[in-house]
């Protein structure tokens, strides 16, 4: 039996020919490309082996492509307003995205929108999943990292607000990148920061385990899948290669600046997106110099440089799936249509008709009330609402609604000022 292939999958900011390409590592041979867009940073993803996902850059919609199809047009997920960050679960069952400050997670058998997650400050700038499905990360440009108990969330009360299982807020400014190991609940993440700091955290226990302090901001980070080695993407284009296996060791420690067997030098702008081979033998780096290269970890020397259009947004290496190289694969299951509000047609999406929608785990949930019983309680409801609309004025409720979300929208903006001032205080350069 063959060994997998591995692929080189890409994006860059600028896809006049194409939105994404793919390319086989080794031999640098154009497999795939999908036309449709611009795929924004942080925003590719793989589902379930079948589909291709892709943020549009700017725009409040997800491509979808068929991952075994040539020249085809792509399907659109429409989301209520742009998309910042995406990722999907490992098994294929969630979707999960980023937009604004807010997380939305979809269930992909039905393409009802189970949760809108409100804990971030700031835009979401990166989502990751652990290997197992049990646990998803969000990053912000608040400085927040969050750690998400998949299971937890789902069977919160809805009238609660979902609590991350932890908050790590050790970094001062925004989040760039996360990456998570392998082992579910016992993996480590790592998590990069305009604050030129790398930090290695454990999600069992929450607790930070060191610290990397550099020279300069850094915009991308990754993990060999032994974990011997984090590569770390610099602004100014450098790649640092900190090694694992000296650990335990000072909690906190700085990069020396003078270890040149540690370093990958070749880019000229700001690495964007970094990626290991299975073998841990090639490293892959995107950057803002609008270059795809392959280096030799070993050697730190480039081996190949792919140039693009436009800056690279995404670059990641990966096992090619089987429906990727196999032109009569088709998917198991078409796309369903993603609704933009919870609750589906409750809240303006129409419903879709002719599918099964299974819901487990009802027994341990309680019997739920009859369409007559709920028909009811719907009815006395409105009664009493008119009946406090007669008493108190008609357009008194109204007139509050629309007070209390002006006061948000005014609180929003002076909360995202305070942080820009002082981003631009902390960053402003010492004369």
């Amino acid at each position: 039996m063959a060994a997998p292939m591995e692929v080189v999958v890409c994006t860059d900011s600028s896809a006049p020919l194409w939105s994404c390409v793919v390319w086989e590592l080794h031999s640098g041979a154009n497999l795939l490309t999908y036309r449709g867009g611009q795929a924004g940073p942080r925003g590719l993803a793989v589902l379930n082996g079948e589909y291709l996902l892709a943020a549009q850059l700017g725009k409040n919609y997800i491509g979808a492509w068929e991952l075994q199809r040539k020249d085809q047009l792509q399907q659109k997920i429409m989301c209520p307003g742009p998309v910042t960050c995406l990722t999907t679960s490992p098994n294929g069952l969630y979707v999960l995205a980023g937009i604004a400050e807010s997380i939305y997670l979809w269930e992909v058998c039905t393409g009802n929108l189970l949760l809108i997650l409100n804990r971030h400050y700031q835009d979401v700038s990166c989502l990751k999943f652990t290997g197992d499905s049990s646990y998803f990360l969000s990053g912000g440009q608040d400085c927040l990292v969050l750690v998400w108990d998949l299971f937890s969330v789902l069977q919160v009360d809805p009238a609660r607000t979902p609590a991350p299982r932890y908050v790590w807020s050790r970094h001062t400014l925004p989040i760039t990148d996360l990456h998570c190991g392998f082992g579910g609940p016992l993996s480590r993440v790592a998590t990069a920061s305009l604050d030129q700091t790398v930090k290695l955290w454990e999600i069992s226990s929450g607790d930070l385990l060191f610290s990397v302090f550099f020279d300069v901001a850094i915009l991308a980070v990754t993990l060999d899948l032994a974990e011997h080695h984090m590569f770390c993407g610099g602004s100014d284009g450098t790649i640092f290669q900190v090694d694992l296996c000296t650990w335990p060791g000072p909690r906190e420690k700085n990069f020396p600046p003078d270890q040149e067997g540690k370093i990958f030098k070749g880019h000229r702008n700001q690495v964007t997106c970094l990626s290991v081979s299975a073998d841990g033998s090639v490293l892959l780096s995107g950057s803002q110099d609008e270059t795809v290269r392959l280096w030799d970890v070993q050697s730190k020397q480039c081996t190949r440089t792919m140039t693009l259009k436009g800056p690279v947004t995404n670059a990641c290496i990966m096992l090619a799936p089987a429906s990727m190289l196999s032109s009569d694969f088709r998917p198991s299951l078409p796309l369903p249509h993603f609704n933009k509000h919870l609750l589906g047609a409750e809240h303006g999406d129409e419903r879709q008709h002719g599918g099964l929608t299974l819901r487990l785990g009802l027994h341990q949930q309680g019997s739920e009330p009859s369409y007559l019983e709920r028909t009811e309680k719907l009815n006395s409801v409105m009664c009493s609402t008119m009946e406090k609309s007669v008493l108190g004025g008609q357009d008194q409720p109204r007139i509050r609604m629309t007070e209390l979300e002006d006061e948000v929208r005014n609180l929003r903006k002076i909360n995202r000022d305070l942080f820009d001032f002082s981003t631009r205080i902390i960053t402003r350069p010492a004369k």
